[in-house]
């Protein structure tokens, strides 16, 4: 039995990763922290649902205890919460800003990962995957023809920079799990106001590395098309 727990999996390209994993055979656990949306999105697909809000130490400290009891391992952590803050140049952003999507965005992934860590090592082959974006690339912001250099993003862009670069210190310094890091591109979903390819297309990379198994690397940055610049 694959157990797997999805932070912000209730809608968009979390809930479309879970519904793929359970086709593959996962047991799925859907984290959120609307009780009423997470428990009717669970419902539908036929996963399971714990309170998580990334935010709180005691929410991740209670859904941790609930899938140790219940579960007992987990073998795939995937922190795909998150939030898009202001659209707006460092100029117009103020550090209250900053400081609000970093708390989901940065230190939502530290504290999961820190929570779940013993349940991931009691699992065979465990493995964490940090969803990033391409608008955190120093390369792609860049690139006049790529979509990551037409928005201002100074908040967002800047944590997902540091959620890469978090997943490769782990991957650097834990060797019995492996850590990666996955951009879902621009996806039409109500995080980019309906813009970009399907949701099945964001979740294409998420999917692929959850389901590698033993088959896992660590310490790569991928999108659906591959290794991702940075």
């Amino acid at each position: 039995m694959t157990n797997t727990l999805i932070t912000g999996g209730n809608k968009g390209i979390g809930y479309e990763t879970a519904r793929r994993l359970i086709e593959a055979g996962h047991t799925v656990w859907i984290g959120a922290r609307d009780p009423e949306r997470g428990r009717l999105a669970a419902a539908k697909l036929g996963a399971s649902f714990v309170q998580l809000d990334v935010t709180d130490e005691a929410s991740v400290t209670m859904a941790a205890k609930i899938l140790r009891d219940e579960a007992g391992h987990l073998d795939v952590l995937i922190n795909n919460a998150g939030i898009l803050g202001e659209v707006a140049t460092p100029e117009e952003t103020p550090v209250e800003a900053f400081r609000t999507v970093y708390e989901t965005n940065v230190f939502g992934v530290v504290r999961v990962t820190r929570a779940f860590l013993p349940l991931l090592r009691a699992a065979a082959a465990p493995s964490v995957i940090n969803v990033t974006s391409g608008v955190g690339s120093f390369t792609l912001i860049h690139d006049p023809e790529r979509v990551e250099s037409q928005y201002p993003l100074a908040a967002y862009g800047s944590s997902k920079t540091a959620v890469t670069m978090i997943t490769m210190q782990y991957a650097r310094t834990i060797h019995d799990i492996r850590f990666n890091a996955v951009d879902p591109g621009q996806t039409a979903t109500d995080f980019t106001g309906n813009l970009g390819h399907s949701v099945e297309e964001g979740a294409d990379a998420i999917v692929r590395v959850a389901t590698l198994g033993p088959d896992t690397p660590t310490g790569t940055v991928t999108d659906r098309n591959g290794i991702l610049p940075w």
